[in-house]
């Protein structure tokens, strides 16, 4: 939330009935918006972009780019983004607002840009590490300064000219991938980067969609099989023409709310169907809940429709693979294993504990609060599933927090504190959350 935002409640009513509901106005795929924003700049022809994201973050990350030297207009839903000739110095900082995103993958994008910039963003993520992406960006001769030797923001960047690396990750992070393909296209040669588990690919496939060389080596017994090479540019990328998905992760609180509600369903439309980004529906289907896909279109991304439907008591679940795939989803599935038949767990989660707040410790008190049993540990929990009692949540400024217990308020009632940063990520959630309830929120 935005230190200049008022506090603000919201009181969840339990539903008196089951809903069928066609959801097909779930917010824009927020990870997708900002790298719309962000990779309009790499281009020299003015890019267009439907359905983009207005929430405060995604429009930090726009405002940004104006700040650049970009020329933003609007017409209806459609944002067109003129790129300047060369990127230029902005008279004020730049501020990311709450988006870890955005802060991660503009130090990357700037560390290759002549000049001086300085990021900052609302009081939770000046708290936020920015370690990982700032000393792998060091290492390749990015200049980057901050609180903590760089660590925390806000970040002074001095862009200048960067080394081709080859970086093996320890974390398992679209953002810090992003932010090293980003100042490997500005490298004085191809680099090199690896993860051990992919994470999402958005940004390997928008920027290959318009023109950079960026791809996964597959080339048996090759010593960079498995690598992902990224070449320098020699000329702007083509631009964007796109149309922004519907945000699974959004729309994934609405999956939970049809998965707990007897006899309910929801159909969400126009999602992104990234394997990357449907981890968490598995994850449901395997708790027991009755999911469909179907694929519509697949240009930089696959496309199409989930219906999810109530099928009976959630089974319990071992969520411990994969994490990078369902890491912003892991709260709201916590929810189903607190009415799931039996102990489910998660473990190798522990990038939650750096998110908007820490999520192990936010998830584990909130469920504590409506009565349900868990054990905490370093990197997941425990959750005994039982009967959700209504409760006052404190939602620490985390919109997923926030949107999770509203879901769990849909069986018993709830109070929400803090709530305004639900306007980052989802501004209408509380209206779809009314249609499910029958009552205003």
């Amino acid at each position: 939330m935005s230190s200049n935002t008022a506090i603000k409640k919201a009181a969840i009513e339990p539903v008196s009935s089951a809903f069928d509901l066609l959801c097909d106005d779930i917010a824009a795929d927020k990870s997708i918006s900002h790298r719309c924003a962000m990779f309009s700049l790499l281009s020299d022809k003015p890019s267009t972009i439907h359905n983009f994201l207005e929430g405060e973050d995604t429009l930090n990350s726009l405002k940004i780019a104006e700040q650049l030297g970009a020329v933003v207009s609007k017409e209806g839903n459609t944002f067109r983004i003129a790129p300047p000739a060369l990127l230029s110095e902005a008279e004020d900082v730049l501020d990311c607002g709450n988006a870890g995103t955005g802060m991660r993958l503009y130090c990357g994008l700037l560390s290759g840009v002549e000049g001086l910039f300085v990021l900052t963003g609302d009081r939770y993520l000046r708290h936020r590490p920015m370690n990982r992406v700032v000393k792998p960006l060091r290492s390749i001769g990015a200049k980057i300064d901050g609180r903590e030797e760089g660590n925390l923001a806000p970040l002074c960047i001095r862009g200048g000219k960067l080394q081709a690396f080859r970086y093996e990750s320890p974390i398992d992070s679209a953002q810090v991938k992003s932010a090293l393909i980003l100042a490997a296209l500005r490298a004085d040669g191809t680099s090199y980067y690896r993860e051990s588990l992919l994470s999402r690919d958005h940004t390997e496939r928008m920027l290959r969609g318009m023109g950079a060389t960026v791809k996964t080596i597959e080339e048996q017994g090759s010593e960079n099989q498995g690598w992902i090479a990224i070449e320098p540019l020699k000329a702007p990328l083509q631009p964007l023409e796109l149309t922004v998905p519907a945000d699974p992760s959004s729309a994934f609180f609405f999956a939970v709310a049809a998965a707990i509600v007897p006899e309910s369903r929801v159909v969400i439309k126009s999602v992104t169907l990234n394997p990357t980004r449907i981890e968490a529906y598995k994850i449901l289907e395997r708790m027991g809940a009755a999911i469909d896909y179907m694929e519509k279109e697949n240009i930089y991304e696959p496309i199409g429709d989930i219906t999810i439907a109530y099928s009976g008591r959630l089974k319990p679940v071992v969520v411990e693979e994969n994490i990078a795939w369902l890491i912003d989803e892991l709260p709201a599935l916590s929810i189903a294993m607190a009415v799931a038949e039996g102990k489910s767990t998660v473990r190798n989660a522990k990038e939650l504990r750096v998110k908007e707040s820490d999520r192990i410790a936010t998830v584990v008190k909130g469920l504590e609060a409506c009565g349900i049993v868990t054990d905490e540990f370093e990197d997941g929990y425990h959750v005994t599933g039982g009967v959700i009692h209504q409760a006052t949540i404190d939602s620490h400024g985390d919109h997923r927090i926030a949107m999770s217990f509203a879901v769990a308020g849909l069986l018993s009632g709830m109070e929400i504190e803090d709530t305004a940063c639900i306007d980052t990520s989802f501004p209408n959630f509380f209206e779809i959350l009314s249609q499910m309830t029958g009552v205003s929120i």
